[in-house]
């Protein structure tokens, strides 16, 4: 009978190759699934090369830092979870992170900052809020952050490392030479409530002294305040002012 079994070879190579077409075409159309709704620990966004470009965690998850396509390690975001924004690099671009939670006795413990890095260094912009049973806080920070062939992040590392290494009296001095060379990040403008119950705006030099204040006191009361270098008031403007 080599007539049928050619007729059964031929039609098992038809199948074969249907099936195939069929497999083929499924996975071009499982590209674009649709869900309602997806549970998951992590989700890692990446580029067609495998650059991540984003990360949406959990805290059992939580990536370490990005620095040009490497990941390091990161023990201090294990209590949070959140998203990491990567650029085209490979490079940490700043991220959400948030937790919040109540102890056995009773302790409060809760946090959200958003944060917008520059190029290869730290936070530029930061949108903080904390709670806790003793106080809450809600803030917006805008730093000038050194560029980062000046001063890196393994730079900033290394300069810890150094004033750890120096005898205790020495240290203050040596962070303010960084901080006149322009090697640290410096918070610039700080809006927020203060822990009095009252909301400010600071304004700070390049050292990141406070030279301006915009206040208004828990009691409703309007002052303005402009401060030298050391620190102390030189004027303030209140609605008694002449």
């Amino acid at each position: 009978m080599p007539q049928l079994k050619t007729f059964f070879a031929g039609a098992a190579t038809m199948a074969s190759a249907l099936a195939a077409v069929v497999l083929l075409t499924g996975a071009r159309e499982d590209r674009h699934p649709q869900f309602d709704e997806i549970t998951v620990g992590r989700i890692n966004i990446v580029e067609p090369d495998g650059t991540k470009r984003l990360v949406i965690s959990n805290r059992a998850q939580f990536p370490g830092d990005f620095m040009q396509g490497k990941e390091g390690a990161r023990p201090d975001r294990r209590s949070f979870a959140g998203m990491i924004f990567v650029n085209e690099e490979g490079t940490e671009n700043g991220g959400l992170i948030q937790k919040g939670s109540i102890s056995e006795d009773g302790k409060v413990s809760s946090g959200l900052s958003l944060t917008f890095d520059r190029f290869r260094q730290d936070q530029a912009l930061q949108l903080l809020n904390t709670d806790s049973a003793t106080a809450q806080q809600t803030a917006i920070k805008i730093n000038d952050v050194p560029y980062f062939q000046h001063a890196s992040m393994d730079d900033i590392k290394r300069y810890g490392e150094q004033a750890r290494q120096l005898p205790e009296s020495e240290r203050e001095a040596y962070w303010q030479k960084l901080n006149r060379e322009g090697r640290l990040s410096v918070n610039r403008i700080w809006l927020g409530n203060t822990r009095d119950k009252g909301s400010a705006l600071q304004l700070k030099d390049a050292q990141g002294r406070v030279r301006m204040m915009l206040i208004v006191g828990a009691d409703g009361a309007p002052e303005i305040r402009m401060l030298d270098e050391t620190g102390k008031i030189t004027r303030a403007i209140t609605p008694a002012s002449p």
